[in-house]
């Protein structure tokens, strides 16, 4: 039997998410696994007037190219993918997993090479979004394979998604609404700050966000979202911060992670589990070793760590930074071929901006 939250997913996302408009080029990627949404969203865009463009992505593909690509093809950047950054106006694209650890066995520089190869038109569409002229999002259907990660049956990892996302209610675009009136109010407090202090038991960290944007997320690029973000300025983090959640990369996970900074740069990184894999990433190119963004999870629907990023990160209480690529809107200038987030919980910590109490053991207090 159908799930009606499903079609109420591709009615927001089409209308809320993206507002797609009549004779807008739209392109929609999704595994096969995601037929259901996939369908959906493509009847609503079509109903909206948009000329769209439908991929099915392979599944197994990746696991496939990065086991068996030469050098040429790992460093090629695919000239049909540039068209589509440069011409497109509205980009959706769908995860639904049916293994989460495929890439697990991947060499990981093999990974770092070919995304260092993709930079340029990774920079593009950046830079497009960053301008108004790209809307994108990202989603994802819940599978088995994302239910068995976050240890649910399916049918609790499906009540899970759609309450995240806010689809149990009559309004769910109301709500919506209303996140990103509530982000906007802590956006306003934090406008033109400076010196950031972050301390708790997980974290020793200082920075600058000066001539930084704080940019809202409240259901817009991010399906479910729930988060505040900047760029902090490159030079300036100092400190220490240990991960308390495991950090995933390609389906592998690296425990325990802890950081050290000195004048905006890893200088020392230390892990559990998954050390050389650490040191591969943060060695991928002269940008990963710097932070492209702090956020703030805003979304206290979200209560448990599911090893999903797209929910993790917007977990109300928690915190993440993430080394690499910056967003251009934030002001970040940090270039990099990764963006890889991590989470740290803030239950017993605060943050102070410019000496004024912004945020104490997991809750905003301005």
């Amino acid at each position: 039997m159908p799930d009606p939250r499903v079609e109420k997913l591709a009615k927001v996302l089409v209308s809320y998410s993206l507002s797609l408009q009549p004779g807008e080029e739209f392109v929609m990627s999704a595994p096969s696994l995601a037929e259901e949404l996939s369908l959906a969203v493509y009847k609503e865009a079509v109903l909206a007037g948009a000329h769209v463009l439908a991929f099915n992505d392979l599944t197994g593909r990746d696991e496939i190219f990065f086991k068996y690509a030469n050098d040429a093809q790992l460093d090629y950047d695919s000239p049909f993918d540039r068209f589509i950054v440069e011409r497109y106006t509205a980009s959706l694209y769908i995860g639904a997993p049916e293994n989460t650890r495929a890439l697990s066995g991947i060499d990981p520089a093999r990974m770092a090479r070919a995304g260092r190869a993709q930079a340029e038109t990774r920079k593009l569409f950046q830079q497009r979004a960053a301008r108004g002229e790209l809307k994108w999002c990202y989603t994802i259907y819940p599978t088995h394979a994302g239910a068995q990660e976050a240890d649910m049956s399916l049918s609790e990892y499906q009540d899970f998604v759609y309450g995240a996302g806010l689809l149990d209610l009559d309004d769910p675009v109301a709500a919506w609404r209303a996140e990103a009136e509530r982000q906007r109010c802590l956006i306003r407090w934090l406008d033109g700050r400076d010196q950031v202090t972050i301390k708790g038991s997980n974290v020793d960290v200082r920075m600058s966000i000066k001539g930084r944007k704080f940019v809202e997320s409240a259901g817009t690029h991010n399906f479910p979202s729930g988060e505040i973000f900047t760029g902090p300025v490159e030079s300036s983090v100092e400190g220490w911060v240990r991960f308390s959640y495991p950090g995933i990369f390609g389906g592998q996970e690296i425990e325990d992670i802890e950081l050290w900074f000195e004048e905006g740069k890893v200088v020392r990184e230390k892990a559990a589990k998954g050390q050389e894999l650490l040191t591969e990433l943060l060695n991928t190119d002269a940008g990963s070793r710097f932070l492209g963004e702090w956020g703030i999870g805003t979304n206290y629907q979200i209560q448990r760590f599911t090893k999903n990023m797209l929910f993790d990160e917007k977990i109300g209480g928690t915190i993440h930074f993430a080394v690499g690529m910056g967003y251009p809107e934030s002001g970040s200038q940090n270039e990099s071929a990764i963006h890889w987030d991590m989470l740290c919980d803030m239950a017993d910590s605060e943050v102070a901006i410019d000496g004024d109490l912004f945020y104490k053991n997991g809750q905003f207090v301005v």
